[in-house]
Order: C-alpha cells, then structure tokens, then sequence
C-alpha cells in the first residue's frame, strides 16, 4: 500500500486513521497483535519498532528471556474492515534488541529463502499462486473435557441435513463449482472476494467447491515468496471475519466431515525472469525443461519431509485416501489429480508453464512451507534430480484405476503426522543450505507439535471409539 515511511505518515494524518494494528505471525501461523492509537504514531515506530514479549507465542521464546521488538513493513498495509475506529493494519518483522533478526521468525525464514535463490544466479525469482479452499458452516459446536467429548455441524444446503433444511440440497462431494440456487454461498463468496481485493490481493476467481456443506475456493494471482506468505495471512483473516459477519464460521480446518471433501492449499510456481517462465521448453515432457524437471524431483524426493511442515496437523492426515482428491502417491503427470505434483495443462507456453504442488494445506505456516518448497527444488536442481531416474513419473493414468500391484510399486506420502514430523527430523539438510532454515527452529517446530498436539489429541479417545468398543 505504501512505498515508504514518509508516504505512510503522510497518509495516517491527512486520512484521520485512529488506529495502527501491528500484526504478527506466531511459529504454528496464527497472527498476534498490538493496536496504538494513530495520534501517538510517530517515524519511530516504521524505523526501530516496538517492544513486545513473545512469551504468549507458541514455540518461541520463554518466560524469562522473550522480551523482542516488532517493526513494521509499511509495504504491507492494508485497510482494516473489521473495526468500528478507521484502521489500517500492517505485518511486522521481529528483532531482537539488538537490532538482529529473530530467528524462529517464519517471515525471516521466507525471506532467506528468497536471498539463497539470489544467491544461486538461476537468473529469476521464484513465484506463487495459492489455491485457498475453506468450508463455511452454518453451525458448529464442538467440545472437549475430563468427562466427553463431540461435535456437531449444521449446513442446509448439503445432502446429509435434515430434510426441513434446505429446498436446494447437494449431495456430498457434489458441489464442484455448482451454480444458484444450489450454491447458497454465492453473496458472502462476492463479498469476501471485494474485501480482499481492497486489501490489494487481485483475485482470480472464486467457487463453489466439490464439498457439499459449503466448501469454497479463492485463487489469486502470482506474487513472489514473502507476498505469497502475506496474502495467505490477510485472506484467511479477512476470510473468517467476513463469513461472521454474514452468520457463517469459515474453517480451513483439512478435514472437518468424514466424508466430504477435504480443504487444501495448492501452491501453483515457477522462476520467471519477470517476462517467461525459466521452466519452459516446447520440446520438453508437458513444456518442461531439465530445470523444472530438477525442481519438482526435489519436491517429490522431500515431500516426506514437507509435509512435517505443510500438512501442520493431525488432522490434515485424515484428508489422505485411496480414491480421494487429495493424492496419496510421489508421482507428476500432465492435469492429473490424483498425481502429487500436477503440471497444468492450461498453462504450456513460454510466459506461465508451471507446476502444481498439491499436498499442503492450511494448518501450515505459510511463510515456512513457501520457503520450504523452494528449498526442496533448488536441492533437486543443484543436485541434479531427474524424477523419472528416480521413479517419480510421469504417469498420465488414474492411479487409482491401477492394479493393485502397480499402485504397490509407487512411493507413498506419510500418512501419519508423527512419520511427516519423523522425516522432517532425518531429512534437514536442504533447507538448513545458506542457514534459511535453523536447526533451532525445525527442532522448537517438532517438540511444538509432538507435545501440543500429537501427544494430546492421543491421550484423548475418539468418540466413534465409543461405538467400535464399548460393548466388547
């Protein structure tokens, strides 16, 4: 929104902002924040920062020694709609008091991925385009205690409601790009797509998705690493604040019902040179050149290892089945969904040829699976990977459709938290290269994750356990 400091102060007096929110992400993705009244607002504040303990943020520092500045990035500034006093919002960095970088700062961490890129001379800079899919409910109640646990969702519009509910219902995973009267969603769809273009986010387009009880996709356009990490952050907020404002909870939740589809976050990229894509080469596999066919090896060979970054939850591995639309097996094709890595067949020519990594979803830190991507590409390209030496495709079938014993030979994805977080822990070496990613932080991010999440949703029985067992 702005291009530098002077240009933010001049804007702050002559519009009558009343308030600054200091916006900054914790180590799992949720934003923290501070308000200032915008009359005490001074130069300082966009040179130097301000105090701030990180003891409430999860994964970073303790009690005893949390005390960190944050300084804001005036180019991230955005108009906040969802306060009654005239707001403008801005993502912030976090430093040490002695001027240094935090380490554990995810939005560090996307930036040293940009500068080892630099770094490598490849002649471009990375891009992406996020695909956000997220289910809006009309209801849900949940709960968890010492003495039961459950929880319950309400959607009229889907197939498996009440009959009283809806006139219009849609039967589950039927509602792929749906039109009125069916998508019942299409008004607060519209609404959320205006609010985040005036936080000057261009949308692409918008739809309703194949989950019956609401699911909705938004894809934007291209930005580079660290504004890719932004926009995720800015839309999910304004995402969840407008579906309230409508009497709706959007939830990017991975896997919400047990038999509707799941939400994931797609990452479309590729180097371009700001004219083409340093991926293209008409005479190669889908437009592909040795390059791109490194850099997705690289993805495909780590994924293991990404997804103790990209699929952040132990619900995320719920959305992994045979016959699903997330995939399950390390291969690339040409517009297949059931590979792991996708290469768009829309999209074969010299200015966008892309690929499509399609195991992420939401519960990840943006900024950390960004950079993480990127890390495990440029490790297959200066490694040399050649996905096809390495039995990584393509394959342009169903694999699904495959017999069995061919299904078998595929290399499969981790389908368990715990062995993603595993992997993570083995496999380091290509993101800490250049020291983007720290041993510090990879480890706060496991023992975060085994000890919050993993080790209390196991200590919990399941409520269908109930059904399974209790007469036995």
């Amino acid at each position: 929104m702005f291009s530098s400091i002077d240009e933010t102060m001049i804007y702050l007096r002559e519009q009558g902002v009343e308030q600054v929110d200091l916006k900054v992400s914790d180590l799992v993705g949720r934003w923290r924040r501070m308000t200032y009244p915008a009359s005490h607002i001074t130069e300082r504040l966009f040179h130097e920062g301000t105090g701030t303990s990180l003891s409430p943020y999860p994964g970073y520092r303790t009690v005893d020694s949390g005390d960190m500045r944050i300084v804001p990035d005036v180019s991230t500034a955005f108009i906040d709609p969802f306060h009654s006093r005239s707001t403008i919002a801005f993502l912030c960095d976090l430093y040490h008091n002695d001027g240094q970088r935090y380490g554990r700062d995810p939005r560090y961490v996307a930036a040293k991925a940009e500068d080892y890129l630099d770094s490598l001379d490849l002649g471009g800079q990375v891009v992406f385009s996020p695909e956000l899919e997220f289910y809006l409910f009309d209801r849900i109640e949940y709960g968890s205690s010492p003495s039961g646990a459950h929880w319950s969702v309400e959607s009229p519009g889907a197939g498996w409601g009440p009959e009283t509910d809806s006139i219009y219902r849609l039967r589950t995973n039927k509602g792929g790009q749906i039109d009125q009267p069916l998508d019942r969603f299409t008004e607060v769809r519209e609404q959320m797509v205006l609010a985040i273009q005036n936080a000057n986010i261009p949308v692409k387009y918008h739809h309703h998705e194949l989950g019956a009880a609401g699911q909705t996709e938004i894809e934007i356009f291209f930005h580079p690493l660290v504004k890719t990490g932004d926009v995720i952050q800015t839309m999910k907020y304004l995402v969840k604040n407008l579906a309230l404002s409508y009497g709706f909870l959007a939830t990017f939740m991975p896997k919400p019902l047990p038999n509707d589809a799941g939400n994931g976050m797609h990452f479309h990229q590729y180097l371009t040179d700001g004219e083409r894509s340093l991926f293209y080469d008409p005479a190669g596999y889908s437009g592909l050149n040795k390059l791109a066919l490194s850099y997705l090896a690289g993805q495909l060979h780590h994924t293991p290892a990404l997804m103790g970054l990209g699929n952040a939850s132990t619900n995320s591995y719920r959305r992994f089945a045979p016959s699903m639309a997330a995939p399950i097996k390390l291969f690339f094709a040409t517009g297949n969904r059931s590979s792991a890595l996708r290469v768009p067949a829309y999209a074969i020519n010299e200015r966008e040829c892309r690929i499509e990594y399609r195991m992420p979803d939401a519960t990840a830190n943006p900024y950390l699976i960004l950079a993480a991507q990127l890390m495990a590409g440029l490790k297959g390209v200066q490694d040399g990977y050649d996905p096809t030496a390495m039995g990584y495709g393509p394959l342009d079938v169903n694999v699904f459709a495959l017999p069995k014993e061919e299904q078998d030979r595929l290399k499969e994805i981790p389908m368990r938290f715990e062995d993603a977080l595993a992997a993570l822990k083995d496999d380091r070496e290509f993101l800490t290269r250049g020291e983007v990613f720290t041993d510090d932080l990879i480890d706060a991010w496991i023992a975060l994750k085994i000890q919050d999440e993993i080790a209390a949703v196991g200590a919990r029985p399941h409520p269908y356990e109930f059904e399974l067992y209790l007469d036995l």
